[in-house]
């Protein structure tokens, strides 16, 4: 029989759990200082409320939620989910999800995120895809491709780039389910001043123009040392006009020529839930999914 009993200590819970993050982030191909930036700041960002998994009164794991305020409206939070290995596949874990479902339900949460560094299997296949994190270690610099070249955009091609780049991302935002459109506008405007507070001149920053025999198909933006050793690109935009002719994994060269050029090794991308082109190009591209979110409307019937 499974039990849920809430721990009013979760330090034993704590340190297992980021030493799994941390061991998820490196098997992903990070370095060992950026695994370790990214599992702290997400296993002590968040407050959670951690219950022990029990079998018959003897552990079996842990499960950990919490109920946050997202733009206006409550979202609950798995955090963990994790049997350990003489207890996995007795049904545990599904017993884990619904009791997580339950528990924010009845704080008033009407969605329920997840974050998994693992393939989501049967347990969330039906949770709606957000969103997925993405990375690759550049070993070395890559040969142009196609002809496409990457040179810095001016302070007169800036303010346009600027307006696309919001708008298409609260495009992203809406068509993943996260975020209603107003809402989306709002985050875009709050996401885009913390990130380039000295627009083109933000430090650390890269903005490209690509082009192809002279002729301007795209643009891209990255941020180095986003963790230790790791570039994130914010941008790579291929033109509609340039679709399809390969230009896709030609402007993920230059981005890769970028990182190495910043002294990073690995470059990281968010790619969001419903954009299922570009995931293809990131898989076809060596690209491993370092997170995926996934969320699911609460309350759900027990079917």
């Amino acid at each position: 029989m499974t039990e849920f009993n809430v721990l009013s200590d979760s330090t034993p819970w704590q340190t297992g759990f980021k030493e799994r993050w941390r061991a998820s982030y490196e098997s992903a191909g990070l370095g060992a200082a950026a695994a370790e930036r990214m599992a702290g700041d997400w296993c002590t960002g968040n407050d959670w409320t951690v219950a022990e998994i029990t079998d018959a009164g003897a552990h079996a794991g842990y499960v950990a939620v919490a109920v946050t305020d997202v733009n206006g409206a409550l979202a609950g939070r798995v955090g963990d989910l994790h049997l350990d290995v003489s207890h996995a596949g007795r049904g545990h874990e599904r017993a884990a999800r619904d009791w997580a479902e339950g528990w924010c339900a009845e704080r008033g949460a009407r969605r329920l995120d997840i974050r998994l560094t693992e393939p989501a299997g049967e347990l969330f296949d039906g949770y709606r895809i957000r969103g997925q994190l993405r990375a690759r270690r550049v070993g070395s610099a890559p040969e142009p491709t196609d002809g496409v070249t990457g040179r810095p955009m001016t302070h007169a091609e800036y303010p346009d780039w600027l307006a696309f780049e919001k708008d298409a991302y609260v495009g992203d935002i809406v068509r993943s389910g996260a975020l209603n459109p107003e809402e989306a506008v709002r985050k875009s405007d709050r996401d885009f001043a913390e990130l380039l507070p000295e627009g083109l001149s933000t430090p650390d920053n890269t903005f490209l123009v690509l082009e192809a025999a002279g002729e301007r198909i795209g643009t891209g933006w990255l941020k180095h040392g986003y963790v230790p050793g790791v570039s994130y690109g914010y941008s790579l935009h291929v033109e509609e006009a340039h679709r399809g002719k390969g230009y896709g994994r030609a402007a993920m060269a230059v981005g890769e020529q970028a990182t190495l050029a910043a002294g990073d090794s690995v470059l990281m991308f968010t790619v969001w839930g419903g954009n299922e082109v570009a995931m293809n190009l990131y898989t076809s591209a060596g690209y491993r999914i370092v997170e995926e979110s996934r969320s699911v409307g609460l309350p759900r019937s027990a079917a």
